[in-house]
């Protein structure tokens, strides 16, 4: 063997590819791993805040369709603020803590997909999955945050973008 095949074959062996090959997860799949987190996580989460703070006051505020089809009557049995903010953070806890230990929810889990630093394609900082979970709540008041994923190749979603995420095939 010549030299100089030699000596390309031990450099491009030393080579190490500048990024992993990733398939990125479509909005079918996270759509699909979403609508199985809000009843995996948000069944149980809605049942721990009506028992902490009651069913019967819980049942009698109104919700986010009162407040558009009624807003004076929505104004008169407004929901109870500790409440709301209690179930946020009991949301934001259980989402941080799936995406930091595993990258995946049990919707995520059961779709095969799992978030992970869009640069890095490792486990997500602290900071970037509580930006993201903050995040969800800008691309639900746009509804286009969520579509915004099926025009990019990388498929990131509004919330993906803001916090520097990415949704990745296992």
């Amino acid at each position: 063997m010549r030299w100089r095949k030699i000596k390309q074959k031990k450099h491009s062996g030393n080579k190490k590819s500048a990024q992993p090959k990733v398939r990125y997860a479509d909005f079918k799949e996270r759509a699909m791993a979403f609508t199985t987190d809000i009843f995996m996580i948000g069944i149980p989460i809605t049942l721990i805040i009506m028992i902490a703070f009651g069913h019967d006051r819980m049942m009698d505020s109104a919700g986010g369709l009162d407040v558009i089809l009624d807003p004076a009557e929505a104004k008169k049995h407004a929901p109870d603020p500790l409440a709301s903010i209690v179930q946020i953070i009991l949301y934001c806890v259980t989402f941080v803590l799936f995406w930091h230990a595993s990258g995946q929810t049990p919707g995520k889990k059961m779709m095969e997909i799992k978030v992970v630093d869009a640069n890095t394609f490792e486990t997500a900082s602290w900071g970037k999955l509580i930006v993201r979970f903050f995040a969800y709540f800008i691309s639900a008041v746009t509804l286009v945050g969520f579509f915004t994923g099926m025009s990019r190749p990388d498929k990131r979603a509004l919330h993906d973008l803001i916090s520097g995420t990415a949704v990745i095939k296992v």
